[in-house]
């Protein structure tokens, strides 16, 4: 490990001139804070010895005094519209090629989680005008056309809408590599899906317009609380050998533990939001991050990740709690991403050798990276991710709900009662600006390295591609070849990249049409001290530090809450359009897969601290404008190229109707054990059953007779599987898979599928097949 560390470049002068600047504000701006926190802090115990009859929020007993605890009767905290919406997105769950993991094998084959859109709108009470939507969607990211079709179908809703725009909505994905593809703007991941699917597009658009709906009829009167705490367990740094390039003594300021020892960022901030008039809870939304790669690339059932299961298990473990409002909203937004992994066990060879990759290419005994995968908790269950996946669900949700409950003794109350928002697109292609000692340096039209297509440890490449290929890649001549005849980059491209080798020159060829952004989002939000990075990439764990201090450091100086309150900033994403990877220069310098993917050359970071700096006295108090808009990127929706063929006809055996049992349930079962039923089934593309489901456990109510649904197609533990039998005759059957729960009750059960087949001729009937009733024990 230490004759790496030796080998890494130091940071360029201008890096270490913009860091000691940097540090020096912080101290400046800290020591500021805590005289101006001494000096309140001493007038507020003066004002209570003289004044005892003032008193706010004072701690009561739970239930007594307020339903949180809290007694409402006087306050001085600052209130804020606040909203929360939920609505689902969850797409084709069958023959669309899933979105992450690039592999044109993993066509979709049935569902084990429905996918959500969740909505949190913040607003300025005084001045309502002023808010922010920030989207949570269980998506692999944010995307362009997503986002003007949002926006599109706000400006549909009418007049009270009107105030949701560009400036406002931030668009982000909890990165699940889980979701059906087909919907994004630009033709390089419409490649591997065979084009654009308008299905698909559809449901994330129109459930995410559903939600920010549901959340703005929501909005009344609140307050918001922010809190942070550790988790662990939960992810490491997938690319350790990129993130030591980076200065010994900047890697040294985040070096806490050996749990803690600042590889990726342990901490998980959580944004909790309560209602005025009751005192009730309406949702949180937490930021911490980690790859949603933990159901492997071998999966084929439609999932939210370890994210989605963080979210619902959030959500159902506060149902029914007298403190939380209807409609309780739990969000899980990722962070600075860009080199975590859930796979926290590590890389290892699958090669029948008991080895770890190589640390620095992520190769194994053959040279090549296609037997490096990373491990879960629960690598040895057969089950393509999904218990590892649970699990680290399951690591985020905890520590959160542990967060949420001492929130209101332990979190930093948010003040200062403007909220603010800025957007605007920025052209990357050709964008300069000046570094801390005043040179000026420039961005580059997009390209990806050929260690782009080595892919990670969480889901190789295939060929001959490694990672870490700076300057000469080793991987086959063919390859050259193959990216000349695709693009052959210019000379001046070739030294804008350096050290990258360009294996796929994308900024430059718009033939269909544009392959991948050169027109990025620059957003930030702001509520009182608490600022939101809005990124278009996924930032590496040191690329997100980088950015978090400077917009800290600046917002401190701008006085930007308009209080004494020090910033809070979290960075949220990869949102509002998909720009891949954020590296710092050092990393980029490394070529692994983070540097290789990320498009705008080596000062791609600092390009975009520049931006966010720029624009950020658009969010002081007093700020009534906006910045230009900058060039709109192109929508490709409708123009978008698709070989995706629709669903033609369904058929049936003879003597045999859509719904009939195959294979029915046994009379019993343990809890603990697996039911399954296999119905005649029809194509779950016909009826995507949005806010509905395709499959239901039913349970029998002794007492009243009557059934009851117990689970749906939103649970983790029922799994809905669907296969084709016959191309020509266009027959196929339904699996659906209840994996009993430990905490299931005891009792009488049946399942129940909802289907719908589709004629020649096109018509479409929806029907419903029903198991025979089981126990279980």
């Amino acid at each position: 490990m230490e004759s790496l560390q030796h080998r890494k470049a130091g940071p360029s002068e201008a890096q270490s001139l913009w860091r000691r600047e940097s540090s020096k504000r912080k101290r400046l701006s800290r020591a500021i804070a805590f005289l101006l926190a001494l000096a309140l802090g001493c007038f507020a115990f003066t004002r209570l010895i003289l004044d005892n009859q003032r008193e706010t929020w004072v701690w009561g007993k739970l239930g007594n005094q307020g339903s949180n605890g809290w007694s409402h009767e006087s306050s001085n905290r600052t209130q804020y519209l606040l909203g929360v919406g939920k609505a689902d997105i969850t797409g084709p769950v069958v023959e669309i090629n899933m979105m992450g993991y690039a592999d044109t094998k993993q066509l979709g084959s049935g569902l084990r989680q429905r996918l959500y859109s969740r909505a949190f709108i913040i607003g300025d009470i005084e001045h309502p005008e002023d808010r922010f939507v920030y989207l949570v969607l269980d998506t692999q990211s944010g995307d362009t056309a997503v986002r003007y079709g949002i926006l599109d179908g706000i400006n549909g809703l009418g007049n009270d809408f009107a105030v949701y725009g560009q400036h406002n909505v931030a668009v982000t994905g909890t990165h699940s590599h889980s979701g059906p593809g087909a919907w994004l703007n630009y033709l390089l991941p419409q490649i591997t899906s065979k084009g654009f699917d308008k299905q698909s597009y559809r449901a994330i658009v129109e459930g995410a317009v559903l939600s920010i709906q549901r959340a703005h009829t929501s909005l009344q009167p609140g307050y918001l609380t922010i809190a942070s705490t550790k988790v662990l367990g939960a992810n490491i740094n997938r690319s350790l050998y990129a993130y030591l390039a980076n200065p010994v003594e900047e890697r040294a300021e985040y070096n806490s533990s050996s749990e803690d020892d600042g590889s990726v960022e342990k901490d998980l901030t959580l944004l909790k939001f309560q209602r005025a008039s009751d005192g009730k809870n309406t949702g949180v939304l937490t930021w911490f991050p980690t790859h949603g790669t933990s159901m492997l690339g071998n999966n084929t059932l439609i999932s939210g990740d370890n994210k989605g299961v963080a979210a619902d298990l959030f959500e159902k473990s506060v149902r029914g709690d007298e403190n939380v409002a209807d409609g309780f909203v739990a969000g899980f937004s990722q962070a600075n991403v860009g080199d975590t992994s859930p796979n926290v066990l590590g890389a290892w060879c699958e090669d029948g050798t008991g080895q770890q990759c190589s640390f620095r290419n992520s190769t194994c005994a053959d040279g090549k990276s296609q037997y490096c995968h990373a491990r879960g908790p629960f690598f040895r269950v057969k089950d393509n991710g999904a218990a590892s996946c649970y699990e680290v669900g399951r690591r985020q949700f905890q520590p959160a709900k542990d967060l949420y409950d001492i929130a209101d003794s332990k979190g930093i109350q948010i003040e200062g009662s403007s909220v603010k928002s800025f957007h605007s697109f920025q052209d990357m292609s050709n964008f300069s600006f000046p570094l801390a000692n005043g040179s000026y340096t420039h961005t580059c039209p997009a390209a990806l390295g050929y260690s782009f297509a080595a892919g990670t440890s969480d889901g190789p490449g295939a060929f001959d591609f490694t990672q870490n290929d700076p300057n000469a890649p080793n991987a086959s001549p063919v390859w050259r070849v193959v990216s000349g005849v695709i693009k052959e980059p210019s000379e001046e491209q070739k030294r804008c990249h350096f050290p990258k080798p360009i294996l796929l020159d994308v900024g430059e060829i718009n033939s269909p049409y544009l392959w991948t952004p050169n027109v990025v989002d620059v957003q930030v939000l702001r509520v009182g001290q608490f600022v939101i990075i809005v990124s278009p990439g996924e930032a590496t764990t040191m690329a997100g530090r980088r950015w978090k201090e400077a917009i800290h450091d600046s917002a401190s100086s701008l006085a930007l809450s308009g209080s004494a309150a020090d910033p809070v900033v979290v960075i949220g994403g990869p949102a509002n359009s998909y720009t891949h990877y954020i590296a710092t220069p050092e990393e980029y310098g490394i070529q692994r897969y983070e540097g290789a993917s990320t498009l705008y050359g080596p000062y791609t970071l600092n390009a975009y601290i520049n931006l966010t700096l720029s624009y950020l006295p658009y969010l002081s108090p007093a700020s009534r404008s906006q910045p230009a808009p900058g060039p709109f990127p192109p929508d490709n929706s409708n123009r978008s190229l698709s070989f995706i063929t629709g669903v033609v006809y369904d058929g049936k055996p003879l003597f045999k109707s859509y719904g009939d049992v195959l294979t029915n349930v046994k009379p019993a079962y343990g809890i603990g054990e697996v039911v399954s039923v296999t119905f005649q089934g029809a194509n779950p593309r016909n009826n995507l059953r949005l806010e509905q489901t395709y499959a239901a456990v039913e349970s029998l109510d002794s007492g009243t007779g009557q059934w009851a649904r117990a689970r749906d197609d939103s649970d983790w533990s029922l799994v809905f599987k669907w296969r084709k039998v016959s191309e020509i005759l266009g027959t196929s059957e339904v699996e659906i898979v209840w994996e009993t729960e430990a905490w299931a009750r005891p009792g009488q059960y049946r399942i129940r599928y909802y289907g719908d087949s589709k004629a020649v001729g096109g018509t479409i009937t929806a029907f419903e097949g029903i198991s025979r009733e089981f126990v279980l024990t």
